[in-house]
């Protein structure tokens, strides 16, 4: 039977037919006024905590925004959807209209997570993407997480600049389509996850200054400007209530918080993820993920499932490419020992100098946790579109070296993620796009480009525009002419051996160490949950290389006779083996 889902948030405009509440908190305002689109404004009553409150019979799609005292008008800081964009109208909306096909859906287990990162303005909105899930299906994956949603200035924005965290943006869809969207994903027995950004707003459109300047601090600043002041409980229950708000109302599987190294009151992290467990249903998979380049594995001891591990995409991209500027500088040397370390381990900097940051120490221990606490990738949004040209791997490297580098990456006990266009060896680049005008579009594009300015590789390079339409209309990916179908084949094999041989047996995986064997390649091996012996040995380069004999039934090898080399002790140049002892 179908049923209807909804958050009662303690703010915003929560809708009931008889009376609609509205609540705003303004402690730096003495009077706000609720305007509703075509009636008489409406003082709120002001409490000595600084909510403003009222109740007012609105139908639903009524617009309304609050007047503050200087007489400037400003959307919901709680807005569930908007009508004008940022600086418009927000609109009541009854979040218990959706009838869910699907209300006894309760997720799968983190072990069996295959991600598939997406750009939803890439997929044609809400719409868009549910087209596209039986094929991702059809893959292997069996989670798809969208890039930020929450609602920007404009229609092109990779989602980073929100400014309202509890609307979907309207350049994707309403709603009710964002909720048909994750209905029709779990009625394929697909995972879906959000991207979430609480570390920041975007600098066109965020009114909460204005309502209330002590929100951000002026003693600590972020590359966005002042940090988000979350020793104040008021704020620090605005982004609880987010995750609530898309884990309970919306139905979403997971969510995966942007850049929390940011954050800096990090006991916020433990607390959110506590309120989600103690919230969610009894017998619900629901999963959090971060994004912390600190390499901090504390949080990881708790209640959040996983990180995204960037040592991982960089000791691997530094092997397939030789790229050493910026942050590949960290992973120049000893490649084959970092890759080694990467697979056994999680983070490659576990307290060691960083050369990239002057010396300074980088990362913790990470040993002890367990493979499903990574999530490691290839490419992602911020690996290629951080490139001044969006550049893919499918254009840096051979195509052999990408499939061994695929082959291992999707058949470790880690989580692995694939970023969209990869299962199609797109060399579409993904570029920096946004939708900004007038002196902040022209301030983007001079950063833009002086980012980029002290890279040798660029120099003198016009970079793209981020304000141009091209811009977007160039990052939707496509596939390749010419490999797409066997790229597509590979993937789809990979991911039908790692879900009858390898998922089942993740839980309860522990290391059992690895080794370097030569300039980029490595054996690392793994005890799994039912006692079996997981064994993958990785070449990156063309020569082949003296490895120690292992032997095993073969579960999968790049090339024939693969394995028989490697039983010999050479491993082959360009090479994933991977060797399964049954217990």
């Amino acid at each position: 039977m179908p049923q209807a889902f909804a958050r009662d948030l303690p703010f915003g405009a929560q809708f009931t037919p008889e009376a609609t509440r509205f609540r705003f908190w303004a402690p730096a305002q003495q009077a706000v006024a609720l305007e509703v689109d075509g009636a008489e404004p409406l003082p709120l009553t002001r409490s000595d905590d600084g909510w403003f409150e009222t109740s007012r019979a609105v139908p639903v799609g009524a617009r309304y925004r609050f007047r503050l005292d200087d007489g400037l008008a400003v959307p919901d800081p709680a807005s569930r959807f908007q009508d004008g964009d940022v600086h418009g109208w927000s609109v009541v909306v009854d979040p218990a209209a959706y009838d869910w096909e699907t209300p006894g859906w309760t997720g799968r287990p983190w072990d069996q997570a295959v991600i598939y990162e997406l750009h939803v303005g890439c997929f044609g909105g809400f719409d868009g993407v549910a087209e596209a899930l039986p094929r991702l299906k059809a893959l292997g994956v069996t989670a798809v997480q969208l890039m930020p949603i929450a609602d920007f200035p404009g229609v092109r924005n990779w989602g980073y600049d929100g400014v309202l965290p509890y609307a979907p943006d309207a350049a994707y869809g309403t709603p009710e389509q964002l909720k048909r969207l994750v209905d029709r994903a779990h009625g394929l027995g697909l995972m879906i996850f959000l991207d979430v950004v609480y570390n920041h707003f975007g600098p066109d459109g965020n009114y909460i200054p204005a309502a209330n300047p002590g929100f951000f601090r002026e003693d600590l600043q972020t590359p966005w400007g002042g940090a988000i002041d979350f020793r104040i409980p008021e704020v620090r229950g605005y982004f609880t209530e987010n995750t609530l708000f898309w884990l309970l109302e919306y139905r979403f599987d997971g969510l995966r918080l942007d850049a929390v190294h940011a954050i800096s009151e990090q006991d916020w992290i433990d607390e959110m993820a506590a309120a989600v467990r103690a919230s969610v249903e009894p017998g619900r998979h629901v999963h959090l993920v971060l994004e912390n380049e600190h390499n901090q594995p504390s949080h990881l001891a708790g209640e959040v499932d996983a990180q995204w591990n960037d040592d991982f995409h960089h000791v691997v991209h530094v092997a397939l490419t030789g790229e050493r500027e910026g942050y590949y500088e960290d992973y120049a040397e000893d490649v084959g020992a970092k890759l080694a370390r990467a697979l056994s381990e999680g983070f490659v900097y576990q307290g060691e100098p960083s050369p990239h940051l002057d010396g300074r120490r980088r990362g913790s221990p990470s040993g002890h946790l367990p493979p499903t606490a990574f999530i490691s990738f290839l490419q992602n949004h911020d690996q290629i579109g951080n490139r001044a040209f969006g550049d893919r791997l499918t254009t840096l490297a051979a195509p052999e070296a990408i499939e061994a580098a695929t082959a291992a990456l999707l058949l470790i006990p880690q989580i692995p993620m694939l970023f969209m266009g990869e299962e199609t060896a797109s060399e579409t680049p993904f570029l920096f796009f946004t939708d900004h005008e007038g002196e902040l579009a022209e301030a983007v594009r001079k950063g833009r480009r002086k980012e980029f300015a002290k890279f040798a590789a660029f120099a003198g390079a016009e970079i793209p525009d981020p304000n141009a339409i091209k811009t977007f209309e160039r990052s939707i990916p496509k596939p390749h002419p010419e490999r797409a179908e066997a790229r597509t084949a590979l993937i789809t094999r990979l991911l039908a051996l790692r879900a009858a041989e390898i998922g089942p047996r993740i839980a309860g995986a522990v290391s059992e160490g690895a080794e370097a064997v030569g300039p980029a390649a490595a054996v690392a091996r793994w005890r799994l949950g039912d006692g079996a012996r997981l064994t993958l040995a990785l070449n990156l380069v063309n020569d082949a290389v003296a490895a120690p004999e292992i032997a095993g039934p073969i579960l999968y090898e790049t090339a024939p006779g693969a394995a028989d080399a490697l039983r010999a002790g050479t491993l082959p140049g360009l090479t994933t083996i991977v060797l399964l002892e049954r217990a």
